[in-house]
Order: C-alpha cells, then sequence, then structure tokens
C-alpha cells in the first residue's frame, strides 16, 4: 500500500511539472492572436480633448514653415540635416514658423527668422499647411518688436488669417496653445498656461520690449515666430524666445503680445517699417543713474527739432556734467527706467499730447508733450 501511494504520488508530481515546463508553450499555442484584435469602444472625448483638437483643427491651417536663406549659399531650401549642420557652423540659414494674418497673403513671423536673408538679399520660401512651397517677398521687419511681414507668391489656395484676440485683459493661468515647427517637425502642439505677464525682454537695437507675456508652453527652436494662442483659439502672442541654458524647451518660453502684433504689423504692410513714437531724446544709461540715486529716465541729450526741444526740455550739461531734466512719469504712470518710458509713448502713439512729470534742480513739474515718429530723422 506505501509503494503504491508513493507510486501515485511521484506520477502526479511528474504530470505537474510536466505541465510546468510544458505551460508557456501551450499558452503561446491556445492564446495567441494571431489575427487583428477587436477594436475597444472608448466613448466620447472628454470635453477638454475635444476642445483642443478643434481649435488645432481651426487654427493649423493658418501656421506655416517658413525657409530664410542667406545669398552665401546658392539654393533657397535645405534640408533639416544640412540647417542644422550649417547653423552650428555659423552659417545664413534659418527656419522659423509663421502664420496667416489676412486674406492678402501677409505672413507675420520673427525678424530673426528672416534677418540673414534680409540683410544679404537671400530668398525666402513658405511651406503651407498643404505641403505648398511658395516663395515670399520680405514686406518690412521690425528689429525693435522682433516682428517680420513676409508677402506670399501666387498660392493655389490662401489658407484663413488667425483670429486676432487681445493681451490687455490675459490672466495668469489661463492656458495657452503653441503651434510650430520645433527642430522642423511640421505643425506640433504644445500646450501650457500663462505663467506670467509683464516681462521684460532685450530685442534689437538695443531696446527691451515690455509686457512680454511668459507660457510654460514648450517653445524650441523653430517655434519662432509662431502663434500662441488661447483656449478660444485667438492669436494672444508671438513666439519669440525661450530661456533655457540647453538650448531646448525648459518650460520658460516669451512671446510678443497681440496688442503690440497689431499696432506693429500693419505699420510694416504699409510703409515698411515701424513707426516709433518719441520725444527726441537721448537717454542716459540706467547704470549710471542707479549709481547716483537717481529714480527715473535721465534725459543726457535732447535732438533738435525734436518734441522735447519744443517743450523746453533740458539734457545733461555737456561742460559742468550736471543733470538737468529727469523724466519720473507719464500721464499717471510712474517712469523707473527708459522701458517704462517707452512703452508709455508706444502705448498713446505718433502725434499724441502726452503729460509729462519732469524733475530739475529738485523740484517737479509738469509738462505737455506731442509725441513723434523718432524713427524719420535722428540727429
Amino acid at each position: 500500500m506505501p509503494d503504491r501511494f508513493v507510486r501515485v504520488a511521484l506520477v502526479a508530481v511528474l504530470i505537474l511539472l510536466a505541465l510546468f515546463v510544458a505551460q508557456p508553450y501551450l499558452t503561446a499555442l491556445l492564446f495567441s492572436a494571431e489575427t487583428p484584435r477587436a477594436v475597444t469602444a472608448r466613448g466620447d472625448l472628454a470635453p477638454a480633448e475635444t476642445s483642443t483638437v478643434a481649435l488645432f483643427e481651426r487654427a493649423s491651417p493658418s501656421v506655416v514653415h517658413v525657409f530664410a536663406q542667406g545669398a552665401a549659399r546658392g539654393q533657397a531650401l535645405m534640408s533639416l540635416d544640412d540647417e542644422e549642420e550649417q547653423q552650428g557652423q555659423g552659417g545664413n540659414a534659418q527656419t522659423g514658423t509663421g502664420f496667416v494674418w489676412d486674406a492678402a497673403g501677409h505672413i507675420v513671423t520673427n525678424n530673426h527668422v528672416v534677418q540673414a536673408a534680409a540683410q544679404s538679399g537671400g530668398t525666402i520660401a513658405v511651406r503651407l499647411s498643404s505641403g505648398e512651397v511658395v516663395p515670399a517677398r520680405l514686406v518690412g521687419t521690425s528689429p525693435a518688436y522682433d516682428l517680420a511681414v513676409l508677402q506670399l507668391g501666387r498660392v493655389s489656395r490662401m489658407p484663413p488669417p488667425l483670429a486676432i484676440g487681445t493681451s490687455a485683459d490675459l490672466k495668469v493661468g489661463q492656458s495657452t496653445f503653441a503651434i510650430g515647427n520645433p527642430f522642423g517637425l511640421d505643425h506640433t502642439l504644445t500646450t501650457g498656461v500663462i505663467s506670467a505677464l509683464q516681462r521684460r525682454l532685450p530685442t534689437g537695437e538695443g531696446r527691451e520690449l515690455s509686457g512680454v507675456i511668459q507660457t510654460d508652453a514648450a517653445i524650441n527652436p523653430g517655434n519662432s515666430g509662431g502663434p500662441l494662442l488661447d483656449s478660444a483659439g485667438r492669436l494672444i502672442g508671438v513666439n519669440t524666445a525661450i530661456f533655457s541654458p540647453s538650448g531646448a524647451s525648459a518650460g520658460i518660453g516669451f512671446a510678443v503680445p497681440v496688442d503690440v502684433v497689431n499696432r506693429v504689423v500693419p505699420d510694416l504692410i504699409r510703409i515698411g517699417r515701424v513707426r516709433n513714437p518719441g520725444i527726441g531724446i537721448i537717454a542716459g544709461q540706467e547704470a549710471t543713474a542707479a549709481r547716483l540715486g537717481i529714480d527715473g529716465v535721465v534725459v543726457l541729450r535732447v535732438l533738435r527739432g525734436s518734441p522735447a526741444a519744443s517743450a523746453g526740455l533740458r539734457g545733461v550739461d555737456p561742460t559742468s556734467g550736471t543733470v538737468g531734466d529727469i523724466i519720473v512719469g507719464v500721464g499717471q504712470k510712474p517712469v523707473h527706467r527708459l522701458a517704462d518710458l517707452t512703452a508709455a509713448l508706444e502705448a498713446a502713439g505718433v502725434g499724441q499730447s502726452v503729460d509729462l512729470t519732469v524733475e530739475r534742480d529738485g523740484r517737479t513739474r509738469s509738462v505737455r508733450v506731442t509725441t513723434a515718429d523718432v524713427a524719420e530723422n535722428r540727429q
């Protein structure tokens, strides 16, 4: 009896061992999906997904890929690999993003995207969302705002212009959507929020642009000139720069506010440049003013025939070095630095009267000045 039990137990163990060894093979034999699997119904998209999909489908046809090539290279377009290689060697090719501004085929992008081509008489081309490549003509540039306007050549079908929003009522925390061509990858959508408002950003011509939008939507090389949209799909800014030690997105991107764009672009289309409202002064360096304990804009020199000269503003005495006028306010807004003054004058526009609060010899007075286009006649 015990011997029989032992034999049965051994047989059972051998059977279990055989099943254990054969289990993977039996599973593969019995359960392998050798035909396409049935699709599991997922139901409706979430409301947030639906709105994002609709936003991209509505806005993406208006976003284009801009290729700018300096005259040094004898070709208009290059592959992405060639472009990256040349840029790494200090080449004069650049790609970026742009978007359709109006039904006439004007494209808005960043000045730094087309700068090399503009300076050397090179070529500019635009690839539409349909894949069609169209030559483009440079209409105007504004290094001070890092904006440029192109004019499309003949196209088979003009893409629709983007809807325009406003940057005056933006709030930190609002959703943002960036569409662009990072690293040459066409029509990439990234999302985020407005991280901060009223940032300052250095631009061309030694100027500083105020009121810049900061967003954490991923912005990488190639996104430059692309649109930053709100949740309604309206343009609220033009992506222009990132802050990143590595050169890739670190979650800190900057966009020129649309209210500035909506003021600058019509001038670029109409006259090819931007009318710069000013009063005709040369301001002293901010670092020097800070060392002297001065809070405001020091008038270093007044240009001849300027509105400032007509209003009797006085610069630094060239003989004694005595400080003349210090501008400390425009209207009801305080002025601490030159960017405050230029922002207030830009908001007023050309040919408008503004009230300056000026300090001279320890006394404060109000001076009314009419702004002029200081870019027309600098002396």
